[in-house]
């Protein structure tokens, strides 16, 4: 049986050569999900080739009508699986691309994992013969403890044709217990917090921070230097590196320092603590709007909401009360406004009638003082190693560092007939110090206002629902408002594009099954497991401490597909037992008696081939931890009910459809 998981995974790298995918995080985590998966067909057809044996045939024979007595149910758990996953792989958005190659490598596991169970599993059956059918002669010690097992079990599954017969007669009992525990599971998931992607410790994070709107390069540099040494303080920091003006849009006051850590084993304090430890200490430099990001590759806060109207006096008073209130958010930190701290200036106002008896427009002026102060390019000198560096020609530092000194500039004016005469800048101009917003940003021919944070053990989805409450409650005028935007957006989306891929999930499963069923309503009583796999989802993601986000709800969709293999084995026997005349009853409680091994064993290796994903071992495990723990909890509950909540179903399904053949 085990054979099947190497086969399948080595068989799927095939495809990956085919398709072009590469070795990565999601791909990786893929074929670790499948292995749980990848042996369920083959347990499913070596269990019944094993009660074949069992039952006194041999080898070939067992093996060829054991394989295709549970051929049918086998291919419809397969291909609901593949149903599941091939609209994960096509989702729209940034989101759709992440998980493209994630959805295709499931399905293309589980893919050949039915070649395997259908080739390989009843080929080495009916060769490889198995010495313990016959349980006879002397009996080592391992082997009587199985034999003490398999004796347990069969009481057990004894025990459970009578829970099936109780269930049977007290179907509407069955039916309120199965309604109030989905309910009950609708309840606790519409409970649980939200965020788009897990937050995971990285190993490493960035330290931003802005100084005053009128700081030198020189002034920013001392900054740095004090927020090193309270970062050098901090044990678990490994090395720094520091710069000034980094990216496109930074200034010289404008400052990054990155930080590696030692690896998560070597540290008492995981990531997230170790930031907030660092946010307090940091809060007592001075000078400087401090930013704490978790993710270093991240150009941008991941909360940010925006204030959109037309006059920016009206903008910056909306966003300063909105900056207000969001502080008193537990959770909300290192709040920033762009519009918040305007950037000084010298504006220099042309006296144009004196000018223009002059001779001089604006433009000398311009051109003039702009050359003198700010520097003109006049060639390029080549470093080095090759680079091109420009050479800016300007007035020395103690010309142009006052504004007197600028007034003091001497323009030539040409006379006719006679040398240029030096007239003084001083003259012409009248300079005033004034402020200027720093950035003017525009979305959807509308100004706008960003307040941007990072979270502290916040979600997203939750500082995102305080932030809108709090907007909700201001007095704003005529054609402003408030919207979220950035990582908030993109996870509103982002959810929107997963609720259409699990529409078309369950709607592909269903004409699978409705196709290998030849019925429109057997397909109802085998779906029922997917309401039912909530309760045991949303119960685990709330023990856990876990969140609604992509990787839960990925999960949640795998379970669409898995949830449906336990309900295909019990109805699919039913209907085998009833074309040989069993009656419904009886042959409801058969198959239940009958598929019970099969379904706990396939239930049972799903579970443990996601352990280590759930119990989130290894180096970003808490990215990975949440889909796999929303898989296990929902197989837990959905198996438990599906044992008994389906056959009750089945036998409702067959009452309708026979009112329904009598009335029509």
């Amino acid at each position: 049986t085990a054979i099947a998981i190497p086969a399948s995974l080595l068989g799927s790298f095939g495809f990956f050569y085919a398709f072009g995918f590469t070795l990565n995080t999601l791909t990786l985590m893929a074929l670790s999900l499948s292995v749980g998966i990848l042996i369920d067909d083959a347990i499913v057809v070596r269990e019944n080739i094993v009660r074949h044996l069992e039952r006194g045939e041999d080898h070939f024979a067992a093996a060829r009508e054991g394989t295709s007595e549970i051929g049918l149910a086998v291919l419809a758990t397969t291909a609901s699986v593949v149903a599941v996953f091939v609209p994960v792989a096509f989702m729209k958005g940034v989101i759709g691309r992440f998980f493209f190659q994630f959805g295709l490598t499931v399905a293309f596991a589980v893919t050949v994992s039915l070649f395997v169970s259908f080739t390989l599993d009843p080929m080495l059956s009916s060769r490889w013969v198995d010495p313990d059918i016959e349980r006879k002669g002397r009996r080592h010690l391992l082997a009587r403890i199985l034999d003490r097992f398999n004796d347990w079990f069969e009481r057990t599954a004894d025990g459970y044709k009578s829970v099936v017969g109780w269930a049977l007669d007290r179907r509407w009992t069955v039916f309120a217990i199965a309604t109030l525990a989905f309910t009950a599971g609708l309840v606790v998931f519409a409970t649980l917090e939200s965020e788009f992607m897990p937050s995971y410790d990285h190993g490493e994070f960035v330290v931003r921070f802005r100084s005053a709107p009128d700081a030198s390069i020189e002034e920013t540099k001392g900054r740095i230097r004090e927020v090193l040494d309270v970062v050098r303080s901090f044990p678990e920091v490994e090395r720094t590196y520091a710069t000034i003006g980094a990216r496109d849009q930074d200034s010289v006051r404008d400052a990054m320092v990155y930080l590696k850590l030692q690896d998560r084993s070597e540290r008492d304090r995981d990531q997230r603590r170790l930031m907030s430890a660092m946010r307090e200490r940091l809060r007592r430099v001075p000078g400087i709007v401090l930013s704490i990001e978790e993710d270093p590759d991240q150009m941008q806060k991941p909360f940010m909401a925006v204030v959109r109207g037309e006059e920016i006096p009206l903008l910056k008073r909306y966003s300063a009360a909105l900056k207000e209130e969001l502080y008193r958010v537990p959770g909300i930190v290192d709040l920033d406004v762009t519009m918040e701290q305007d950037l000084p200036e010298y504006r220099l106002r042309v006296d144009r009638e004196k000018a223009s008896t002059l001779g001089l427009g604006t433009t000398p002026l311009v051109r003039t003082i702009g050359a003198l102060v700010g520097g003109r390019v006049v060639t390029t000198y080549e470093d080095e190693e090759g680079e091109a560096v420009d050479v800016r020609v300007r007035l020395p530092e103690r010309l142009r560092e006052d504004i007197r000194g600028v007034e003091d500039l001497k323009l030539a004016v040409p006379v006719p007939g006679s040398a240029p005469a030096l007239v003084g800048v001083g003259d012409l101009v009248a300079a005033e110090r004034t402020v200027s917003p720093s950035e003017i940003a525009r979305q959807d021919l509308m100004r706008q206002v960003v307040v941007s944070a990072n979270l502290d053990g916040l979600p997203l989805g939750t500082a995102g629902s305080r932030a809108m409450e709090i907007a909700s409650r201001m007095d704003l005028a005529p054609g402003y408002g408030i919207a979220m935007s950035g990582d908030t957006e993109i996870m509103v989306e982002s959810f929107g594009y997963l609720g259409e891929a699990l529409i078309l999930a369950i709607l592909f499963v269903y004409l699978i099954l409705a196709a290998q069923f030849e019925s429109f309503i057997d397909p109802l009583a085998i779906m029922l497991s997917l309401p039912l796999s909530i309760v045991g989802m949303a119960g685990m993601l709330l023990a856990t401490g876990d969140t609604i986000n992509i990787m839960s709800l990925i999960g949640l969709i795998l379970l669409m597909g898995l949830v449906t293999k336990n309900a295909i084995l019990l109805i699919d026997f039913t209907k085998v037992l009833r074309k040989r005349g069993v009656p419904r009853r009886e042959a409801v409680i058969a198959a239940g008696r009958t598929r019970l091994r099969p379904i706990l064993m396939t239930t049972l290796a799903m579970i443990f081939g996601m352990l280590p994903l759930a119990l989130g071992i290894g180096e970003g495990a808490e990215f990975r931890a949440p889909m796999a723990r929303a898989v296990v909890g929902g197989l837990l509950t959905s198996t438990l009910l599906t044992l008994l909540v389906v056959p009750v179903v089945y036998t409702f399904h067959e009452d309708l459809g026979a009112w329904v053949h009598r009335r029509w």
